[in-house]
């Protein structure tokens, strides 16, 4: 079991505390007794950090194993509910391409985690939840091609590949292609839930084609888009540089003149990129890497507990 962490569970969330922290895999342990701890106390029915043990009755469910004594005392049919139907192979899927090291490494402010940072303990943590909910765990780090892939599996030694792959250096492919997408959709052998954590930078057509064809092999989908507290707000006034990490090309500025419309340009696209998947039935949440990450962890505990 592990110690419960010696400082409360929002301010361990908080994205400045984590740019200070080396050991991804402490950090994400704690993040997830914390915030397990208050799921017994939250409204998340359906979620239990250990098992689901019942489920409503459907039409057409075993009446054999229907629970009489809690019909007896709550007038609700319930069903009884095993391992076999509650778990779930979880598929993370990690954008590890040079626009995700934006943050205080290519020049951001000073105590802001970087987006891979800030997605990697995202992962971690969501992995350390999954085997908690006794989940079969995969992992695909990408960028122009697939750099590590980890079939979905249990057990504790399992977690901690997926942990030293999620913690380990390496160098960072400037391009993104969504073909690469495709290539990890034809590998997820079972149906599951994708949790694709990325920046999004790719043509939006392209993007939409291919989550069209993890949805095509019956996968549900939970969109991170994780994007830094730059690319979403612009600064009121002063001198900007805007570069393109993947290609290298920049333009320098006054924030005042493009404030504007650089702010409506980023909301069309996120409204844009919202609504294609809406029409897919894939959730899109938008994630900024000064979020408190227990957010985004109640956001998958969200969708995990109405899917199974």
């Amino acid at each position: 079991m592990t110690a419960a962490p010696p400082i409360p569970l929002r301010e361990l969330a908080d994205p400045q505390l984590l740019a200070e922290v080396e050991d991804l895999d402490l950090v994400a342990r704690w993040l997830v007794e914390g915030f397990a701890h208050g799921l017994h106390r939250s409204p998340y029915v359906g979620f239990s950090v250990d098992f689901a043990s019942h489920r409503d009755y459907l039409p057409g469910d075993d009446l054999r194993h229907l629970n009489w004594k809690i019909y007896g005392r709550q007038d609700r049919l319930y069903i009884k509910q095993y391992d076999a139907e509650t778990n779930v192979d979880l598929h993370l899927v990690l954008d590890v391409s040079g626009s995700m090291t934006v943050g205080p490494e290519s020049g951001a402010a000073k105590g802001q985690v970087s987006k891979l940072k800030y997605a990697s303990l995202l992962c971690a943590s969501l992995a350390h939840l999954a085997a908690q909910q006794r989940d079969a765990v995969g992992l695909t780090l990408f960028a122009d091609r697939v750099v590590e892939q980890f079939r979905a599996r249990g057990g504790s030694d399992h977690l901690l590949s997926l942990l030293s792959a999620l913690a380990a250096k390496r160098d960072h492919p400037r391009a993104l292609s969504p073909l690469v997408l495709h290539e990890i959709a034809d590998a997820i052998p079972r149906r599951g839930l994708v949790v694709i954590i990325s920046d999004l930078y790719f043509d939006p057509p392209q993007l939409m084609t291919a989550l069209d064809h993890f949805r095509h092999y019956g996968h549900d989908v939970l969109l991170f888009h994780v994007l830094a507290p730059l690319e979403r707000r612009m600064p009121v006034d002063g001198a900007v540089k805007l570069v393109d990490v993947e290609t290298g090309e920049f333009l320098e500025t006054m924030a005042h003149e493009i404030r504007d419309s650089f702010t409506a340009a980023v909301g069309t696209w996120l409204d844009e990129l919202h609504t294609a998947c809406l029409a897919r039935d894939i959730d899109h949440v938008n994630v900024v890497t000064d979020q408190p990450l227990d957010e985004a962890l109640r956001d998958y505990c969200f969708k995990r507990s109405h899917l199974y």
